[in-house]
């Protein structure tokens, strides 16, 4: 009888043998630019997922360190990501904060598991078709979460199904601020324009720094008033040093217990984690195709998982390998997970000094 072993192999401690400076020098400059790239969209999902941008950059920081250090992949970045925005705002709409950090410690723990007992290469095997679906499904998803920033309507409390948010923003449509909504169609110009001018340069990126200095100047100049455009820092309470640990406390409602609670979080922190499963290993799959590596799927689910039991004790959502940021992390020249704990440290100076000039980001930009 064979003798049953965890396989726990990270990609940083075979890639550390015979690292050399001139790897070292690709890694720090793909992990600078990969952190930079990160900024809008941590900040983007954890707005869009109901929480905040503290709570994505932390997110960001944490987890992205984490599978960075004992992923199963050579250049994997991990975040927030779309594919949770939908399941963590209906999270926090029916249990709170407390309810999303309970679900996601929940699914970190069915990641682990996933690992141990080595269903990384089933997991793999996820038919093409439901990827599209999957992905597909994800794009309309954060499409449909932004419309009320990008329209500008100011609705307090956008209901979380999919059906109803479009009712809702059809019956406020005469709200629309054409400030806010000029901004948002200028920022998806330069992003869907800046690959044609260079391939490097990061769209959204570029679409922020532009349209925060053109509402500045346009208020400098009298031309829009202060409050025609809401800001960041208008709506959230912004990053001011770094996050503290934090017990997750549940708002029990009446004649609920916890194990209740916890039993009814089930179902969610299943699909928690095999989304975060499948999202992490598809990146994995998808990087392997381009550097000519091949990842450890059952390390990649323990990283994974270790980094989703980690985060909500400071505030986290769930996190997955981000697709998006992989690629840059690769088009830029990172091939080891050093690069990826770079980008974590971008993402920590951020958090620490420029707290105020995210304060300044229009919304419908970052919509």
């Amino acid at each position: 009888m064979s003798r049953f072993s965890i396989d726990f192999r990270p990609k940083l401690l075979s890639t550390l043998k015979g690292y050399n400076f001139d790897t070292f020098s690709k890694d720090f400059m793909a992990g600078i630019i990969v952190g930079i790239v990160a900024i809008p969209l941590a900040i983007a999902f954890g707005i869009a997922s109901g929480v905040g941008p503290t709570e994505g950059l932390v997110t960001a920081i944490i987890a992205g360190l984490l599978i960075s250090v004992f992923g199963g992949s050579k250049v994997q970045i991990g975040g927030p990501t779309g594919a949770f925005i939908v399941i963590i705002y209906g999270i926090i709409q029916q249990f709170g904060l407390g309810g999303l950090a309970i679900a996601t410690i929940m699914a970190g723990v069915m990641l682990v598991l996933m690992g141990i007992f080595r269903l990384g290469s089933i997991i793999k095997f996820m038919p093409y078709p439901i990827i599209v679906g999957f992905t597909g499904g994800i794009a309309i998803t954060i499409f449909s979460t932004q419309m009320n920033d990008l329209f500008g309507m100011g609705i307090e409390n956008v209901p979380a199904n999919f059906i109803d948010k479009w009712k809702c923003y059809f019956e406020n449509i005469d709200k629309t601020n054409w400030w806010a909504l000029g901004i948002g169609l200028a920022s998806i110009l330069i992003i869907v324009g800046t690959p044609y001018v260079s391939k490097k340069m990061p769209g959204s990126l570029l679409a922020i720094v532009l349209m925060t200095a053109l509402c500045w100047a346009l208020e400098h100049f009298g031309i829009m008033t202060p409050d025609s455009v809401k800001t960041i820092g208008d709506l959230y309470e912004l990053p001011s040093g770094l996050p503290s640990f934090q017990m997750p406390a549940l708002d029990l409602k009446e004649g609920v217990t916890i194990w209740g609670t916890v039993q009814s979080l089930l179902p969610t922190a299943f699909t928690i984690a095999m989304l975060g499963a499948i999202e992490s290993l598809l990146s994995a799959m998808v990087s392997d195709g381009v550097i000519g590596s091949r990842h450890n799927s059952n390390t990649e689910l323990m990283a994974q998982g270790l980094a989703n039991v980690v985060v909500p004790f400071f505030g986290g959502i769930p996190a997955t390998g981000a697709i998006a940021r992989t690629m840059a992390n690769i088009n830029n020249g990172g091939r080891t997970p050093v690069a990826g704990i770079v980008h974590t440290v971008v993402l920590l100076l951020v958090l620490l000094f420029l707290g105020g000039l995210v304060g300044i980001i229009p919304m419908p930009c970052l919509a």
